[in-house]
């Protein structure tokens, strides 16, 4: 199945056991709700998705999980996040014999690369798969910004088809479609501010909160898209102060424990990261209990 780029892509959790394998039947009960909302596909292994940690082995083996629960009905991405071309090629080709639906490529990890550098990292890895990519332009923490003139190289590659606009300047929106046109499909990747870029012009939203509260992002994306304004501000302001945990560094332990607390996941995650303590525990379980208790009517 293709991607359309278009609607909401959860940047899925990777769910572990106590003992820190896969927990693929908590996976299952996640996913499963995320196919029941109305999500328009899913992407694995991305950085809530604990990337930098997982064995590229366990990265594939949620990619044909994933595609076997979801039967065809959307599109699974899997995420590129290393720091050699040569290692990006090589999970890219066997991303694709896995079966996975397209990639969301991030720039090289851990060296700062040049506009020349960046441009070749992605055009190589187009030419060595034929699978669709999303561009992840991330520079608050990569600290590479993909530009527009670099869009402009990378146009020339059919396979790179979309943007995951994470620069947290919702005007680039409007300068993507401004030089480019409909060429590139843009997916806002800032939970805080995707009101604001799909009511620019985004097609879709690569959501964090999603894996906690599915139906809730499903139906503001659907009233935004559709031009029920105060429908949509009311599902938003709502949800704000929860969107907010996905602009923190510990973004993953708090989103997983909003998956905890309404029963589609744990907070067990995977060393250096550790699960929530104390004062800093509490004062995020006030803010998803808070949300919990006040959910709005989605039913619209």
């Amino acid at each position: 199945m293709q991607p359309h780029w278009n609607g909401v892509y959860p940047a899925l959790t990777t769910k572990f056991t106590s003992d820190d394998q896969l927990d693929l039947p908590m996976f299952e009960r996640n996913l499963l709700a995320q196919l029941e909302a109305g999500v328009n596909g899913v992407i694995i292994g991305g950085s809530l998705g604990e990337a930098s940690t997982l064995e590229n082995q366990e990265k594939l083996n949620l990619i044909r999980f994933a595609l076997d629960q979801v039967a065809g009905k959307i599109p699974v991405i899997m995420t590129i996040a290393e720091g050699s071309t040569r290692h990006a090629i090589a999970l890219a080709q066997e991303a694709e014999q896995a079966g996975a639906n397209g990639l969301m490529v991030l720039p090289p990890m851990r060296y700062k690369s040049d506009h020349r550098e960046t441009v070749a990292f992605y055009k190589t890895i187009a030419r060595a798969s034929a699978l669709p990519i999303m561009v992840y332009n991330n520079p608050v923490d990569y600290k590479v910004e993909v530009t527009l003139d670099m869009f402009a190289e990378l146009a020339e590659e059919a396979t790179i088809q979309s943007v995951k606009e994470s620069t947290r300047d919702v005007s680039n929106v409007t300068r993507m479609i401004n030089r480019f046109g409909k060429r590139f499909k843009i997916l806002c990747g800032v939970d805080t501010i995707a009101m604001e870029e799909l009511m620019l012009g985004a097609d879709g939203w690569v959501a964090g909160l999603v894996c906690a509260f599915p139906k809730e992002t499903v139906a503001l994306y659907q009233l935004t898209k559709a031009g029920k304004i105060e429908e949509a501000l009311k599902i938003y302001r709502w949800f704000l102060p929860l969107l907010e945990l996905d602009i923190h560094p510990k973004l993953v332990q708090y989103i997983k424990l909003a998956e905890a607390e309404v029963g589609l996941g744990t907070e067990h995650v995977r060393a250096p990261r550790l699960p929530l303590v104390g004062e800093e525990r509490e004062r995020v379980l006030r803010i998803i209990r808070n949300g919990v208790n006040h959910q709005p009517d989605t039913a619209y």
